[in-house]
This record gives C-alpha cells, structure tokens and sequence, in this order.
C-alpha cells in the first residue's frame, strides 16, 4: 500500500519551485553530493505533499488530514512539474559522486524518466477496480492514523470530512473515463458496488472507516471520549455515507453498465504502447511481451517435469489432472474454521524466524504479525499480500491471510506463501530497506517490483535450506507457487498482448497449476486490472537465481551464502540491471580480497 504513486506523480505547490531552482543555482558554490542529497530531501518533501496517504503510511507528518488532489488542474501541475528534479539533476556532475551517491544518482533519474514516460498515459482515469480505489483504500489508511491520542483521533474526524470531495473528484474521472473508452473490463467490477456498500453499514461503528472510534483507548474516556464519538459519527452519517451511496449508485446505474467489454489492455486507446510501458516499469528490463512469453512457457515445461516427480513421489497413481483434482478437493486439505488457518501460519512463521540466521546476516528489527484479509475485501482479494509497517509511527509490518471461502485455501500452500509474504521474504526484505538509514528516503521507501516481488519468490525457494517442504505436499506446493508465477508470463502477455480471452486464461491457469478455481479466476482478474505487475516475479527470482550460481561457480568454496544474501539486500530495491553490475562487481571483490 505504501509508495502506489510515488515516482509516477511528484508534489504539486509552487511553494517548491523556488526550492528547486535554489539547488540548481547553487552549482559551484556548494559541493555536487551536498547539492544531491538537498535534491533527494526535497523532492521527498515533494512527493509526501502531493500524496497525502503515502505519508501517512510513512510516517511524515502534516498531512494527515488531507487526501490527493485528483482535480484536472492538479494532475496537470503534477505532470508538468515531473521535468522539475531532472533539470536539476543535469546541474550535477556524477563522476564527481562517491560510488553508493552515483547509485541513487542514477535510480533517481531513472525514476523520474520513467514517470515521464508514463505520463503520456492517463493512469488517473482508473480510479476504482476490484481489488483497490477509494472504497478500499480509504479504510486502509484510517487504520494507518494514530487512534491512541485526541489529536490524533481529531485528525481521523478532520480526515473523514474531507472524504466526500475526495469522492466527488474520483467520480469525475471516472466520468471522463467513460467517455474516452479507458475503464476497467467490465466483467472485473461485478462485486465492486458490495465493496462499497461494506464501508457505509447502517451502524457507524461497525464501519471500517470509524473503526477507531468502536472502542476507545482507555486513555481516551468521560467527555472527551464521547465527543469525540459524536463528532466521528455525525461525519459519518451526515457526509461520508451519502458520499459513498452516491459513489455506489454511479457505479451501479452508470458506470459499470457502461464499462468496456474487452479484457486486454491492448483494446484501449494506446494500449499496445501503454502495456509495452508497463512491462519495462515492472520488470525493469527491455524484454518484448513475446520474449516474456516465450520465457513463460519453457518455465511452465520445466516446472511441470519436477511436479510429475513430486507427484510420484506422493504415492498417487493417477493423471496429473488428477491430482490436481484431488489437492482441490480432498477435505483432508483444508482447514474448517477461520481461526485455524490463522494459527497454523502463525505457527509457520514462528518456525521460519529462526531460522534466518543460516541464511542471513543482517536481519531487520521491524516485528511483523499475521492477520486475516478485511471481510470487505477478502471475496476479491487475492490469497495473500505483505502490508509494510513503519519505525516511524511503530506500525510493525503484517502478513494477511485471505480466510474467505477456507475450501479454497489448502494447507500444502501455507509454507511457500509465508515464506514469500513474511520471511524471508517481504517483511525482511521492506524491513531492511526502511531501516537503512544511510540510503535516501526514496530508496528505503520505493523499489522497483521485479525486485521485491522476485524476491518474495526466490524467498519461497529457500525453504528447504530452513527445514521446511520434507513433506512432499508441501513440496508440490512450493512448485505450484513457482508454477503459478510462470503461469503468470504465459497469461499476463496472453491476455494484454497476444490476443488471448480470460477464459482461455483461465482453462490455461487450470491445466497446469493445482490451486483452486476461486483463486485461479482472482488471479486472472486481477492481471486484468494490474498489466504487467505479475510478470516481475518470475523475472525477478530468475535473476536473483542466475547471480546465486554465478557467484557459487566463480567463489567455488569461498561462497557464504549468508554474505551474498546480504549482498543482493543491501541497496534496497534496484532494477535488475543494476543488481547484476552489483553482484557481477562483489564476486570480482570477494576473488581479489586476501
């Protein structure tokens, strides 16, 4: 949730202009990395300013009683001010930087490139789908907010007015949208118009969006408590919960009735080159759909080879549809209550933290917990995902578990998606990065997703060096998480590129990976509505995968695992290119040191 638009959209607010024109001028009169570092803290300054939510997620302070301006003349200020930090940016000298400022010179320019690249494509006119928009997010971010003081909770109620325009500025988008053919496929908003309506239940605080005010601190009682109460509710009830039924009705009477019946992202205006985009933003590589998806169906071979191994292994004799049928459906797979599976992969992470220190160094102080998907998401949302926390505000990072329709959830997948969403995947991974003081906030807070996501995979194939997968279930369920991602290149193209419909996806999806059809038809939906974001998962552990063999080969016995873990974390998240120069750079260090 952190960082959604952050190297896409900078700050507005002219204030900043002369700020910005400040650093350029001080060429010569100060040195290049003190003028640097200058251009790095404003333009964060920049960024938290124009969004709202990502600094409430941070931690920044000062913002926390406002929303994005998503007006027209706002995302035009916006888009016209992207040139801003590359101007000043040409005003200093790289050669002159240390080698770790000559990395953040170049993620920062390579950033702001591709914010003006993307620019030329109207991002903001998909305001809502199934699985995010303000009627998910809008929750989310009040659960960020301090809920312990009067002042904070103050600021939730100043929040929640400002609500209703936030509403009225996404509904005109999503008018304008409409008239330019550019909206979501139609099919993926069918369970939108319940999302909203779960926000805005009859009781007040049975809303998510009041959620902080159900039950008070006890630091927080007698008047104060129970003004503060009133005043939440009447937020609620006289602003916030017409805004959200007028939202509600547009999209049922409008909207969705009006919606593109296409699915690829290849019917909308521009969307050959808009996915071509979105392929070089999330994987951080040069790669064509058509080499993505070629290299997805020599991954879907290989991977299907080592699962007819593991089948056998299992003792069942049938087809390998078969089997997957029996993973599906056997009760002995699933769990039967809600809270069950909760405990069950708490019980996973609490036996994967120890066993980090095998395969790591450094390790990050965040805490992390593990807690069930919101029951107004959960029906869309996928199996899992990794919220980041915050040192700043003390929010520790959180694992959730989707626990909708628990036939759909099998325990065989439990080990490789807490390894993939806790540690040592995203929570050590995010955690580190934000705990790297020495790095520039644009760093310690964004990424590039082939990198974090590829790790969370490769973090998946760690298991069995930390004692997990010696039941051979669990094992095919490692392979049918790396199945799934493989899957992903050969669909992702398929659908967006290549002229595939979402139920050949689908059928696709169903042949060669054994999770369920609730999850496999989520999945497809939400490629749908995230083009390109899944294709840098497999990317990504392949990569990270390649320099582990590399480094294995050239080090011979003088590889640590443990050191080259630290290695590939240590510059938060980089491209990929920059993360081979890296590795490539430390294994002719580590040969060359006595």
């Amino acid at each position: 949730p952190v960082g959604a638009h952050m190297g896409l959209e900078r700050a507005g607010g002219e204030e900043f202009e002369p700020r910005y024109q400040a650093i350029a001028a001080s060429k010569g009169a100060l040195p290049d990395a003190d003028r640097l570092h200058q251009l790095f803290e404003l333009d964060w300054a920049y960024t938290m300013a124009s969004s709202p939510e990502s600094a409430t997620f941070v931690g920044v302070r000062g913002y926390d009683a406002k929303w994005t301006d998503w007006s027209r003349s706002a995302i035009d200020e916006r888009t016209g001010n992207l040139k801003r930090p590359l101007a000043v940016l040409t005003t200093i000298d790289r050669g002159s930087l240390s080698p770790g400022d000559r990395v953040s010179y170049d993620l920062f320019r390579r950033q702001g490139e591709e914010a003006m690249a993307a620019a030329r494509f109207p991002f903001e006119l998909l305001q809502v789908s199934q699985l995010g928009g303000v009627h998910q997010d809008a929750a989310q971010v009040f659960t960020a907010m301090d809920g312990a003081t009067v002042a904070g909770l103050e600021t939730q109620i100043a929040r929640l007015r400002a609500l209703p325009a936030e509403i009225d500025q996404v509904l005109i988008l999503l008018a304008d949208g409409l008239k330019r053919g550019i909206t979501p496929p139609q099919i993926m908003l069918r369970d939108v118009p319940a999302q909203v309506a779960a926000q805005i239940p009859e009781d007040p605080f049975t809303s998510p969006l009041i959620l902080a005010f159900a039950e008070l601190p006890p630091t927080i009682s007698g008047e104060a408590g129970e003004r503060l109460r009133l005043q939440a509710a009447a937020a609620y009830r006289n602003e916030v919960q017409p805004a959200f039924q007028k939202l509600g009705r547009f999209l049922t009477e409008t909207y969705i009735p009006a919606a593109r019946t296409t699915t690829g992202m290849s019917a909308l205006p521009e969307g050959e080159a808009w996915y071509d985009q979105q392929i070089r933003t999330h994987t951080s590589t040069s790669l064509t759909a058509r080499q993505i998806h070629d290299i997805g169906l020599a991954e879907v071979k290989r991977i299907r080879l080592e699962m007819e191994r593991v089948k056998k292994e299992t003792g069942f004799a049938g087809s390998m549809s078969d089997f997957f049928h029996h993973l599906r459906t056997d009760p002995k797979f699933f769990f039967t209550n809600r809270d069950d599976l909760l405990r069950a992969y708490r019980d996973i992470a609490k036996r994967a933290d120890p066993q980090l220190t095998k395969l790591f160094r450094t390790l990050p102080r965040m805490t992390y917990g593990v807690q069930a998907v919101p029951a107004y998401a959960e029906k869309s949302q996928t199996t899992a995902y990794y919220y980041s926390g915050s040192t700043e505000t003390g929010r520790p990072g959180y694992f959730f578990a989707n626990t909708f329709e628990l036939e759909t959830r099998p325990k065989w997948e439990m080990e490789s998606l807490t390894l993939h969403e806790a540690v040592p995947g995203h929570h050590l991974q995010i955690s580190l990065a934000q705990e790297m003081g020495e790095l520039p906030a644009f760093r310690r807070w964004g990424g590039y997703t082939a990198f974090v996501e590829g790790w969370g995979l490769y973090a998946e194939s760690l298991g069995e060096e930390m004692g997990f997968y010696t039941d051979p279930y669990s094992k095919f369920g490692q392979l049918t998480y790396e199945m799934w991602r493989a899957v992903r290149l050969v669909v992702d193209t398929g659908m967006h590129a290549l002229g595939w419909t979402r139920q050949q996806a689908i059928d696709y999806f169903l042949e060669n990976a054994g999770k369920s059809k609730h999850d496999i038809v989520v999945e497809i939906d939400r490629y749908l509505v995230m083009p390109g974001q899944a294709l840098a998962y497999k990317l990504g552990e392949l990569k990270i995968k390649e320099l582990r063999a590399y480094a294995t080969a050239e080090l011979a016995g003088r590889f640590d695992v443990r050191a080259f873990h630290d290695e590939v974390l240590r510059h938060g998240a980089v491209p990929l290119s920059g993360l081979d120069e890296h590795l490539r750079r430390w294994v002719t260090d580590q040969k060359q040191s006595p």
